[in-house]
């Protein structure tokens, strides 16, 4: 699952990143926790379908592990879809039980829908809080979720959207779940504090980790299809994923003919 290393930190290449990354990356680059060590897992990802582009792979080796794995979708994807004459609340309708049926495909039964408005998502406070609340009531070992920056040569992963979540996400995780002086009220109803070992960062370079996912392939898309409501021409995206995958894995450092997702981990413990 992931690289194969030895020992818990990883190795890496120095060619493969720019030298004010290096001298401040070096003591934080960690090898991913393996399915064994991992008692649940988050995904925490700004719209329906967005998990499924980046980790439904991965998420599927989990849960063949036994890893209970949990959705979290920030916005219910309203401004989605091609179909002018659909009122945007029925979109949201539809696309909650197109993620819903996605999930399936890969073991997971169990999402958690926060409701906000597609395109609204802002880091605040009140975003920090409502993902912090989340965290402290799955209480993940592992949370995956969208880069915190702008990534120019991507504008899919760099939606205003995904780089809010993978903001507030990253507050959450550190510091805010497992301060017991944010957020009071959390504590006061209940939501007892709780620290996540690690965090799985989706499209973010330089990436640490290749996840082998071509065996799951079948099953990621058909999570991917599973959103009707998003798709003109099924045929050019299963093109595009693969093309997508198999220069995951080239990068990765995978055999031809592999399919891989890559993460960027960091050790939050």
């Amino acid at each position: 699952f992931g690289d194969q290393r030895r020992g818990r930190f990883a190795p890496f290449h120095t060619a493969d990143f720019p030298p004010y990354l290096l001298a401040r990356a070096r003591p934080t680059l960690w090898s991913m926790l393996q399915p064994h060590e991992i008692e649940r897992a988050l995904v925490i990802t700004a719209h329906p379908d967005d998990v499924d582009f980046g980790a439904a792979g991965t998420v599927a080796n989990l849960t063949d592990a036994g890893v209970p794995v949990t959705y979290c979708l920030v916005t219910d994807g309203q401004a989605g879809g091609h179909d002018l004459a659909v009122a945007r609340d029925e979109m949201a309708r539809i696309r909650r039980a197109e993620q819903t049926i996605a999930a399936t495909h890969v073991g997971v039964t169990d999402l958690l829908f926060l409701g906000m408005m597609d395109g609204s998502v802002e880091y605040s406070l009140d975003f920090r809080r409502s993902l912090s609340q989340v965290i402290r009531q799955v209480r993940p070992t592992v949370v995956i979720s969208h880069n915190t920056q702008i990534n120019l040569g991507s504008a899919y992963a760099s939606h205003p959207d995904h780089v809010a979540t993978g903001q507030g996400v990253f507050a959450a995780v550190y510091p805010d779940s497992r301060n017991p002086f944010a957020f009071p009220d959390l504590l006061a109803a209940g939501f007892q504090p709780w620290a996540v070992d690690e965090l799985w960062v989706i499209n973010a370079e330089p990436a640490t980790d290749t996840v082998d996912i071509t065996d799951q392939i079948d099953r990621k898309m058909a999570a991917l299809l599973s959103h009707v409501s998003q798709h003109v021409d099924p045929e050019s995206m299963n093109e595009r994923m693969f093309s997508w995958f198999s220069n995951n894995a080239r990068l990765g450092g995978l055999p031809e003919g592999r399919l891989a997702e890559r993460f960027t981990v960091v050790n939050t413990r």
